[in-house]
């Protein structure tokens, strides 16, 4: 599982990048700034959290409990609520404004994945 979770943290840093890229040269042609600036609030939420996935499973080879092992999952589960709704946010017309709901549980998801963490290494 620790692998697994390494992976996925590369692919969220990987993905990060290179929608970095697109936003600054391809989406900011086609949105208006504060839609930019959304997508970009995404972006860099997943990247912060790409890296605090890969030391989650980092430190699940150490600390193999529960708590690491629920961090990674909140810290996935929080990328692709959080960021994920920014990016649909972004792109997507005003008639899909209720998407903003899910954000939230975005965030959450990466407060609880950091509160597990510092529980899986307290132990």
């Amino acid at each position: 599982m620790q692998k697994l979770f390494l992976k996925v943290s590369i692919l969220f840093a990987v993905t990060s990048v290179l929608s970095g890229a697109f936003g600054a040269h391809a989406l900011k042609e086609i949105i208006d700034e504060k839609h930019l600036l959304t997508f970009e609030t995404g972006v860099r939420y997943q990247f912060y959290h790409a890296f605090g996935l890969m030391l989650a499973s980092m430190l699940y080879k150490e600390y193999n409990n529960k708590f690491t092992l629920w961090a990674c999952r909140f810290f996935v589960i929080g990328v692709f609520l959080f960021s994920g709704s920014l990016y649909a946010l972004s792109v997507l017309n005003e008639s899909y404004h209720f998407i903003g709901a899910i954000t939230p549980f975005g965030g959450l998801s990466f407060i609880i994945g950091w509160l597990l963490l510092l529980k899986s290494v307290s132990k």
